[in-house]
């Protein structure tokens, strides 16, 4: 990538050849085929030190958002932006934005504030009462049900549309947890410290299944997940690890051929079944899925 910035999320717009990545230093990268060459984006902002932490498209509608608080919305798919202003007030720095269409987003911070438009962000409405406190992570569900995880992870809350605050849930064991997510049908899962993996029991949301450990044999942490398909997952973790199961989580599978990329693989993101990304947390590292590739390779067990 031709930037040293650390790069933390990538959005396409309807064309699924035209997208962006967003991080560090103000960085904006731009792609016209598909994610295999980017080049930067020089925006006309007030400071090279804006940390741009979410990007989001619905068509050629766009939105990046970023600290201290920024927010940048497109309508003509990227070529032009501009800068939405933002209340002093607003609790904590957005972390994250999704387009919803028609001049509509949400965007949510890391205190746990929860905001929606639907005039191109002249006005924003608040969807919960109160913050929930400092979060490490947080994951948005197609159908706009959030999962965010404490700042120490001892502890994660739930939100979900109508509800007036979100819901705190202790963890279910002595490991702090780093991130949580949804399945592909709608559950829950859970990345803990020690490599450890969790699914919410299907019966009894508030439960949880046995702990998986998808690698014994490494003292690496697992950092992100996403599936492929409705079966297959794939898990990024420290020092290059990228996992995969076909098969909903039962078994899992290395990919070696990234094991020697210097990199933590913090997040990991499908568009579709052919299109993927995992964002490396220095050196500007971008693995692209290839699905001609994935199809013909034997990955090794995971041991």
């Amino acid at each position: 990538m031709p930037t040293d910035a650390k790069l933390l999320d990538v959005g396409f717009t309807s064309d699924k050849q035209h997208g962006f990545i967003v991080g560090s230093n103000s960085a904006v990268l731009e792609t016209k085929d598909g994610g295999n060459t980017w080049k930067e984006v020089p925006l006309q902002l007030d400071s090279e030190n804006y940390r741009l932490t979410s990007v989001s498209f619905s068509g050629k509608e766009g939105w990046i958002v970023g600290e201290p608080a920024l927010m940048l919305h497109t309508t003509d798919e990227g070529r032009s932006w501009s800068q939405i202003p933002l209340s002093e007030k607003l609790p904590g720095a957005p972390v994250s934005v999704v387009a919803l269409g028609d001049n509509k987003a949400e965007m949510a911070t890391n205190v746990g504030g929860i905001y929606q438009t639907s005039d191109g962000g002249k006005n924003w409405k608040a969807q919960v009462a109160e913050a929930v406190g400092f979060v490490r992570n947080m994951k948005r569900s197609p159908d706009g049900k959030y999962v965010a995880v404490s700042a120490k992870g001892n502890f994660y809350s739930t939100w979900e549309p109508g509800l007036n605050a979100w819901v705190p849930h202790n963890r279910n064991s002595s490991r702090r947890v780093e991130n949580m997510g949804f399945t592909s049908d709608g559950k829950m899962w859970m990345i803990a410290r020690g490599g450890q993996l969790q699914f919410s029991d299907p019966e009894k949301p508030e439960e949880w299944l046995e702990a998986q450990y998808p690698e014994f044999s490494t003292s690496w942490g697992l950092l992100d997940m996403a599936y492929r398909t409705p079966d297959e997952i794939w898990v990024t973790g420290g020092s290059g690890n990228l996992l995969r199961s076909a098969d909903g989580g039962k078994t899992w599978e290395k990919d070696r051929d990234v094991e020697q990329v210097p990199a933590n693989l913090f997040k990991v993101v499908f568009f579709s079944q052919d299109q993927g990304f995992v964002l490396g947390d220095r050196g500007g590292y971008l693995l692209k899925y290839q699905p001609d590739i994935a199809s013909n390779t034997k990955l090794a067990p995971a041991a």
